[in-house]
Order: structure tokens, then C-alpha cells, then sequence
């Protein structure tokens, strides 16, 4: 409960889903927590002071209002975390966006969004924190990536590119940074039951025949918690990992490793 205790996380994309329940998991730890996401409530932080919403903490929470696609709001609402808290020691870079179809189904232009926020958002928000990282006791950067960096995935090309390039990142970034101190790691996570999930199962034909074969595609039959992947975050972001660097950790359900025989 006192690992994170001292320590400043910024956590992109915060808000809902995995990015909330990363949230909930740093806080309950001991962790000060600032949340950057589009979509903070109805008072940003730098003026209401806090969080306004369900993940309220007290005086260690913090949202800001940010576009991880726009370097001057990142660069903007790093400034705030750093005014609020005079620190940052973890950042979580959460934030993306979906896409679905094949190679042909996305115009140029959407290419570029979805790598834009996906890919450079990451860059964004670490190369803003990047100053105060390197003066942390135990700076630690924590990328979501996804089973599809690592599995090919039908309709999921633009998607799978990205993530592809956030785990490969993340070990040039773990290379750069390893002798400032600085570790970075990579949780890819299965399946997982999200907000955007439940809005792909609701646009399906049949949403119920949708998840059952979601669910089946994972070994252990099931989607991945968003509290299942907070915790392999936590692990990776935590002071007692100090040796555990360039490396992921598949939140999947064993669809990424295991080969089982049909029952």
C-alpha cells in the first residue's frame, strides 16, 4: 500500500477504461495521481483543484484537460502536474484510439490520426515529463501497447501498426534512458472489456454472438479485466522493478504465448 507513497504519476487517457482503473490501482497504493485525458469533467483541475468525478481521491488526485495530438495542450498540462506537485516520477502512457478494417478501409488521412495520438501522443507526453523524470528517484514509463503488436488480428491493420510501433519504441526508449535512471516498459493487453469494446459489441449485427467469439479467441475464455491490466502497469511502474527494463508483460489470457488443443 506505501510502494508509490512520495511518488507523482501522470496517467494519459485516465478517465475511463484501462486508463481509470490504472488510476484507481496507483492511487491505492500511495501514489499521487495526475489524470490527462480530453475529457476531465466539468472543471479542469487548474481551476476546480481536483478531481471532479468518480475517481476522486482527495488531495492527491489531479486531472487535467489535454489532447495527447497537440504538443502545446501536453506540454501545457505537464506544466500544471509539475506546478500542482512539484514532481513526476511515473508516467503511463494510456491514451489511443481504435481502428478497424483492412489495409484499403483507411484514407491517408485517418492514418495519420490514429498514428498521431497513438504513436506521437506517446512521444508528446514523455518528451514533455522527460526533464522531471530524470530527476525522480525511481522514474519509471509504463507504455500500453496491445496483443496486436504481437498477433495478426483480422481487421485491425491500422491499429496493429501502432501498436507494433509503441513495443518497438518502447525498447529503443528503455535503451536511451537506461543510464539516466529512467526504465521503461510495455503491458500488452488482451481483449479487454472496456468502454470501447462495449461500443464495437453494440454496433454488431448480434452483440452477444460478437462476445461469445471475443471471449473464445482468449485461451482462458474470457475478456481481460481493466483492473487485470492495472496491475501489471503497477508492476512495471513500481520502485521494487528496478531491474526490469525494455521488457512487456501480456495481460491476454494466454493468447499471445499458449497453443491449445481444441477440447
Amino acid at each position: 500500500m506505501t510502494e508509490f507513497r512520495h511518488l507523482v504519476a501522470i496517467v494519459t487517457g485516465g478517465a475511463s477504461g484501462i486508463g481509470a482503473a490504472v488510476v484507481r490501482r496507483l492511487r491505492e497504493d500511495g501514489a499521487s495521481v495526475a489524470v490527462l485525458d480530453l475529457d476531465v469533467g466539468d472543471q479542469p483541475v487548474s481551476e476546480a483543484g481536483g478531481w471532479n468525478g468518480a475517481l476522486s481521491g482527495g488531495d492527491n488526485d489531479f486531472a487535467v484537460a489535454a489532447d495527447v495530438s497537440d504538443d502545446e495542450s501536453v506540454r501545457s498540462a505537464v506544466a500544471a502536474v509539475v506546478e500542482r506537485f512539484g514532481r513526476i516520477d511515473i508516467v503511463v502512457n494510456n491514451a489511443g484510439i481504435g481502428a478497424q478494417g483492412d489495409l484499403s478501409a483507411n484514407d491517408d488521412a485517418e492514418w495519420h490520426r490514429v498514428w498521431d495520438v497513438n504513436v506521437v501522443g506517446m512521444v508528446r507526453v514523455t518528451r514533455a515529463a522527460l526533464p522531471w523524470l530524470r530527476l525522480s528517484p525511481a522514474a519509471s514509463i509504463v507504455n500500453v501497447s496491445s496483443i496486436a503488436a504481437t498477433a495478426g488480428l483480422p481487421q485491425r491493420v491500422l491499429y496493429s501498426a501502432t501498436k507494433g510501433a509503441v513495443l518497438a519504441m518502447t525498447r529503443a526508449m528503455a535503451a536511451d534512458h537506461l543510464r539516466e535512471g529512467i526504465r521503461v516498459n510495455a503491458v500488452n493487453p488482451g481483449t479487454a472489456d472496456t468502454p470501447w469494446i462495449g461500443r464495437l459489441l453494440a454496433s454488431a449485427a448480434d452483440p452477444d454472438a460478437e462476445r461469445r467469439a471475443l471471449e473464445a479467441r482468449q485461451p482462458h475464455g474470457r475478456l481481460v479485466s481493466a483492473d487485470e491490466v492495472a496491475g501489471a502497469v503497477a508492476y512495471l511502474a513500481g520502485p521494487r522493478s528496478g531491474s526490469t527494463t525494455g521488457t512487456s508483460i501480456a495481460v491476454d489470457g494466454g493468447m499471445q504465448e499458449l497453443r491449445l488443443r481444441p477440447e
